[in-house]
């Protein structure tokens, strides 16, 4: 089928490969604009720009397609069979999704309607879910709401599962069903679900605020916190007026005292919670290389005892 592919990080390089290897046309890719990152605001080109340079595909980077009519119109022009989105990081104004003439194809990493929105793995994550998996579906003017047109079986998670991991696994689950979908739609074999709006639930767009531990809350969240959002936000904490990322933890039995408070015994660097003792495996101060913990206390060792977040 002849394809304009929609899409930005990591995680949409390995299906945009597969449509490529699988003998699709690939017609155009759109990806995100370069942004600045780092200290040195060095311009960076997104995953799929730069997959895309390499595979001599034609690429465009508008910073927005609600009001382009310039773009709007060379996509129509394009004259694609089927539009496949995947994490392109904007939402596709309503006058593209009636372009192509077999509509255009969502890979959501949830098993919707569970987890509409942007944050679906985190959130999976954060909740403790026991089973998660990836969704196909045509998009329409809702907020991944459109009909299904495949899905994964469940996916089993541990409970360890870091958001970054757990993602590229959905999107790797979701190739040989995009190849699927793509072959039944253009046979005319596949038939669209609606939805089940009652069972729905929708994310949310991750703010940096969302990253800030309450050590008031419990051990089991806030080590759920640091795997979700290992992405962005991050997760963090105060201490003498600097950020301090936690960037692996796990639970560790023990009493726990004052939420916040530090304590260093036996080789474990241990935070109170509200509920429970979160042993802290690496962190990094504001400014500084991440560690891990005894090399911080090594280096620190006025934390022990002290309460973060205040």
């Amino acid at each position: 089928m002849r394809i304009i592919f929609f899409g930005s990080p990591d995680d949409a390089v390995q299906l945009l490969g597969s449509l490529i290897t699988a003998g699709h046309e690939i017609a155009a890719v759109y990806t995100q604009p370069d942004r600045r990152v780092g200290r040195g605001r060095t311009k960076q080109a997104t995953a799929v720009k730069i997959f895309s340079e390499q595979s001599g595909l034609e690429i465009f980077t508008p910073v927005n397609l609600r009001d382009d009519e310039v773009e709007l119109t060379r996509i129509s022009n394009i004259a694609a069979d089927v539009f496949v989105v995947v994490a392109y990081g904007r939402i596709l104004p309503t006058k593209i999704l009636g372009i192509p003439p077999f509509g255009v194809i969502n890979v959501h990493p949830s098993l919707l309607p569970l987890y509409r929105g942007p944050s679906p793995v985190a959130a999976a994550i954060l909740d403790g879910q026991s089973h998660t998996g990836v969704s196909l579906m045509l998009l329409d003017e809702g907020m991944d709401t459109g009909p299904i047109l495949a899905q994964s079986l469940p996916i089993n998670l541990s409970g360890r599962e870091r958001r970054s991991e757990l993602q590229a696994r959905l999107f790797r689950e979701s190739g040989s069903l995009l190849l699927d979908v793509l072959t039944k739609l253009q046979s005319g074999t596949i038939t669209p679900v609606i939805q089940d709006n009652a069972a729905a639930s929708v994310t949310q767009l991750l703010h940096r605020s969302d990253g800030e531990i309450k050590w008031t809350t419990s051990a089991v969240y806030i080590e759920r916190m640091v795997r979700a959002y290992d992405i962005w936000p991050g997760t963090f904490t105060t201490w003498h007026g600097k950020n301090v990322k936690i960037l692996h933890s796990q639970l560790i039995e023990g009493v726990a005292t004052n939420p916040g408070e530090v304590a260093f015994r036996n080789g474990h660097l241990s935070v109170s919670t509200g509920d429970g003792l979160l042993e802290i495996i690496q962190l990094q101060l504001e400014g500084r290389q991440a560690v891990m913990a005894s090399d911080f206390v090594r280096g620190y060792p006025e934390i022990n005892g002290v309460i973060l977040g205040n």
